[in-house]
């Protein structure tokens, strides 16, 4: 069998915390920024977390499993 290769794009846009959750930078928060409310765009700074399906999608686009 092959070796498992990983996605270079998710790699890059994604990080895997010690307790295996996957963690990614929240879109929209480069540019037009004035017509949305200070109050979503601190919500927007925190890293968001992928949900369980999600996660084990792009826990196999890495190259399979991780700890």
């Amino acid at each position: 069998m092959p070796k498992a290769k990983t996605k270079k794009a998710a790699q890059k846009r994604v990080r895997v915390s010690k307790k295996g959750r996957v963690k990614f930078r929240h879109p929209f928060t480069s540019h037009l920024l004035s017509s949305r409310s200070g109050n979503r765009l601190r919500r927007l700074r925190r890293r968001g977390v992928a949900s369980k399906p999600d996660e084990k999608r792009i826990l196999a686009m890495l190259g399979g499993a991780r700890p």
